[in-house]
């Protein structure tokens, strides 16, 4: 150790951990992350005030980029040259900067990600609305502090009369956290700001009736609100942009998708780079040639489709592959008197307004000191005139200056200031023109006095006057928003890929599901021969049948009273003839759980279709319930409950309604109550519903639920030792509901207890089990229509004790067609294969 030298032992933790500390807050603080209130990181301040240093007006001639980049980097940001010139390029990117701040002349690259050239080559002046930002600079509205080496004073904050944090966002990653934060429109801007100074209450969705959304700099279209409105509210949120797309008939036969605007922060050349590369891998179909065709009058790139390809299902497959979609994390982290904080829209308004405040409250107090100060010298000015000639004779018979100062304070009562002006005053001022000048100057500067001494006491004034200012700044500045937005949807759609083709949906007995297209059973000319429906595993069969298409929804009720979703196009598809997979593998379904109905619905986020359409349930113990369809719009996973089900029931049933159908029930021990859906009052998703039936006794049960449209079709109830029967609907009168009913079969011990009711017309067909595994099937026609309160007619021959388990009707299912209708254009007429395409 050298002599003067002296070892000091620190603790290597605690030193790492203070030294990364006070690294992390410098970049926080005076790097990273931009001030709450003029929306500017420290190099973006400096650039425009050392620009204003320099005198690069907008109404000035362009200075080189270099020596801009030389004045900031020796008087106020002591970094690297680069970092100081990418910030002046940014702030000149008209794709960057929503209100670009720099007016570069020159090449400062292009949204392709092409390189700006070197800050030699370049030149640049402020724009006009920069200045807006640095107005009043000189009138003490903001503090100072030194630079970096002590010799010059910068601003700490810019006086801005933009609110630039909300109009141009900003970006950067700190140590432990980031920001990032969207653009929006300044006339929307000032709008919202305008609309919180008239009502300090005002919340965030009160806001977003004036600030839409984001607007970026390259357009495009905000798709779908949900991270919009998640991101004003808390300050946190995902905006899905798109790029605007359009289909065009480029030449005949030929379409073309042609986009002119994309997404924000978006490469155009890698885009298109990587689209390229999706359709040569064949991940992308129905693409063969593209092209940017992009020059000064606006972007163009064309995406060139095949003759066979569907443009939309092309378009949807370029916004789920492709930057043509992409998101912007928005994250509103910004510095509120030196610390950083999250902030939402109203935040970021307050903080602004309470800025601008505070910088009019001081522009008010200097210019009154500065007024005061004049108006002072003026008196003493005044003075001086109206006695001129002895002032004059004083004057003379001084030896010095300091003299005759003295003697005019001495003589007249002046103060230091009043004196020295007075013995500096020029000649002409001895005029009476000028005299006449100084008056109307005094007394135009007491009004002045009182006007400023009155907005300093009246804060309404001073909100008007940002108002007013706010107002000039969207008159001069404003503009039409850019990024068009779409409020339907909320995130990308896979069925956005999928063709809306028509599809039969079979499911049969035991809970097997498949889908085939409707043109498989499209089959065979006049007199043609029918083909085999589908292969069923033992013991099973189908029972439900029904066309729909790819973008309709399969609602699926439990036992437990539980509701789940699939789409249609999410049914896995098979063969006519082939056998489906469980649906209990597609759902995530209890495991003592059992799927009791299914209903097909067109669309659960068409709001008229929901609100017109309700799910009618009934329980085991005779309770029934009407809900909106809206009430099951928003699918989860997990299924909701669809039913508040009571301790020892079950739900039995679910039919899609249109609110004026007529509800049947049927009990275990005969009894059947008809009456109109309206006496049920529809209630909310979990409520358990109302009494629907009265049941007989403790042993009775609810055996079967129908809803009525048109007393077209028949009644079929089947008991327990193989009896049943076809009544009209119309033998069961109408009652309220809640009542005992009314006889449908005469239950006896030779019947047995009735075990379902179904409602069936001629073209159905029934099958029957029994408890031994026997099944019947039988056609529907076969049975004539009897009266309500008979005993019915034997359907099954049971055998040494055995019952019916299980009834259900199934579409009739004919080896071999009769004649096939055709329809005008000469395509079959589907009867026999799909004859129902309800919910049944």
């Amino acid at each position: 150790m050298s002599d003067g030298e002296n070892i000091i032992k620190i603790d290597i933790d605690e030193e790492m951990r203070s030294a990364y500390i006070d690294y992390s807050m410098s970049v926080i603080v005076s790097r990273a992350l931009p001030d709450v209130r003029d929306g500017l990181k420290p190099v973006h301040r400096r650039v425009l005030y050392g620009m204003q240093d320099l005198g690069v007006y907008s109404n000035r001639p362009y200075k080189k980029s270099a020596r801009i980049v030389g004045d900031v980097l020796g008087k106020y940001h002591p970094h690297g040259d680069s970092s100081v010139y990418d910030t002046m390029v940014r702030m000149a990117q008209p794709w960057s900067l929503r209100y670009p701040m720099v007016d570069g002349q020159g090449n400062f690259g292009s949204v392709d990600g092409d390189s700006p050239a070197a800050m030699r080559y370049t030149e640049s002046r402020l724009q006009k609305i920069a200045e807006e930002l640095l107005a009043d600079l000189d009138k003490e509205t903001v503090d100072f502090s030194l630079n970096f080496d002590d010799s010059l004073e910068e601003p700490t904050v810019l006086p801005t009369k933009v609110p630039n944090l909300l109009v141009n966002g900003a970006s950067g990653i700190a140590v432990g956290m980031a920001t990032n934060m969207p653009p929006h429109n300044l006339s929307e801007c000032v709008d919202g700001i305008t609309a919180y100074i008239d009502n300090r209450e005002i919340d965030v969705e009160g806001l977003m009736e004036f600030i839409k959304a984001p607007d970026f700099p390259t357009g495009g279209v905000i798709y779908g609100y949900e991270g919009v409105k998640e991101a004003f509210e808390t300050g946190k949120g995902r905006v899905i942009m798109r790029g605007k797309a359009i289909i065009e008939e480029i030449r005949e036969g030929k379409e073309a998708i042609i986009v002119t605007e994309i997404p924000y922060q978006v490469n155009k050349a890698d885009m298109i780079k990587k689209t390229a590369d999706l359709v040569n891998e064949g991940k992308i179909a129905g693409i063969s040639d593209i092209r940017d065709e992009s020059d000064r009058n606006g972007m163009r790139v064309v995406y060139e489709l095949k003759r066979d390809s569907i443009p939309n299902v092309v378009l949807n497959k370029l916004f789920k592959y492709t930057a043509l979609q992409s998101s912007f994390p928005v994250n509103n982290i910004a510095l509120v008197k030196g610390r950083p904080e999250v902030l939402n829209l109203k935040d970021m308004i307050i903080h602004f307004v309470d800025h601008r405040h505070e910088v009019v409250v001081r522009r008010t107090k200097y210019e009154l000191r500065k007024a005061e100060e004049r108006a002072h010298i003026l008196e003493g000015l005044i003075i001086a005139s109206d006695n001129i000639d002895e002032v004059i004779k004083l004057i003379r018979a001084s030896k010095s200056p300091d003299e005759a100062r003295e003697k005019l304070i001495a003589r007249f009562d002046l103060s230091e200031i009043q004196a020295r002006a007075i013995v500096e005053m020029r000649l002409r001022q001895l005029t009476g023109l000028e005299q006449d000048k100084l008056r109307a100057e005094y007394e135009d500067l007491m009004l002045k006095i009182a006007d400023l001494k009155d907005i300093l006491a009246n804060e309404d004034r001073r909100m008007s006057i940002i108002k007013e200012e706010l107002a000039y700044i969207k008159d001069k500045y404003g503009d039409e928003r850019r990024s068009k937005i779409e409020y339907s949807a909320n995130e990308m759609r896979i069925e956005d890929l999928i063709p809306d083709k028509e599809v039969v949906i079979t499911i049969s007995h035991a809970g097997y599901i498949k889908r085939t297209p409707l043109d498989e059973y499209r089959v065979q000319s006049r007199g043609g021969v029918g083909a085999k429906g589908s292969a069923t595993r033992d013991k099973d069969f189908l029972e439900h049948l029904f066309v729909a298409t790819n973008h309709n929804w399969l609602l699926i009720f439990t036992e437990k009273g539980k509701c789940f979703w699939m789409r249609i196009f999410e049914v896995p598809e098979g063969a006519k003839n082939a056998k489906g997979r469980a649906l209990q593998n597609l759902i995530n379904i209890e495991q003592d759980d059992s799927i009791k109905a299914f209903i097909n619905v067109q669309d659960i986020k068409d709001e008229d279709y929901i609100q017109d359409k309700y799910i009618v349930m009934a329980t085991k113990k005779g309770v029934i319930k009407k809900t909106k369809l809206e009430a099951y719009s928003r699918p989860r996973t997990n299924g909701i409950n669809a039913i508040g089900i009571r301790e020892g029931d079950e739900l039995l049933e679910a039919k899609l309604t249109n609110g004026s159908n007529e509800i049947m029930l049927a009990l275990k021990s005969g009894k059947a109550i008809r009456f109109n859906e309206e006496k049920v009052r529809f209630m909310g998703r979990t409520a358990s519903g109302v009494r629907g039936i009265t049941l007989a006794d403790d042993n009775d049960e609810v055996v079967g639920m129908i809803a009525v449209e048109n007393e077209e079709a028949n009644v079929l109830v089947v008991s327990s030792n193989g009896y049943g029967k076809r009544s009209e609907v119309s033998d069961y009168r109408i009652t309220n509901r809640g009542g005992k009913g009314v006889k449908t079969i005469n239950v006896t011990d030779k019947t047995g207890t009735l075990i379902a009711m179904k409602n069936v017309c001629d073209d159905d067909d029934l099958m029957i089990i029994t408890r031994k595994g026997i099944t019947i099937r039988m056609h529907i026609d076969a049975l004539r229509v009897m009266g309500r309160a008979t005993q019915g007619v034997k359907l099954i021959s049971l055998r040494g004790g055995d019952e019916i388990a299980a009834v259900a009707k199934v579409y009739r299912d004919r080896e071999e067609e009769d004649e096939v209708e055709l329809d005008e254009d000469g395509n079959p007429i589907i009867t026999d294969q799909i004859n129902d395409s309800e919910e049944e």
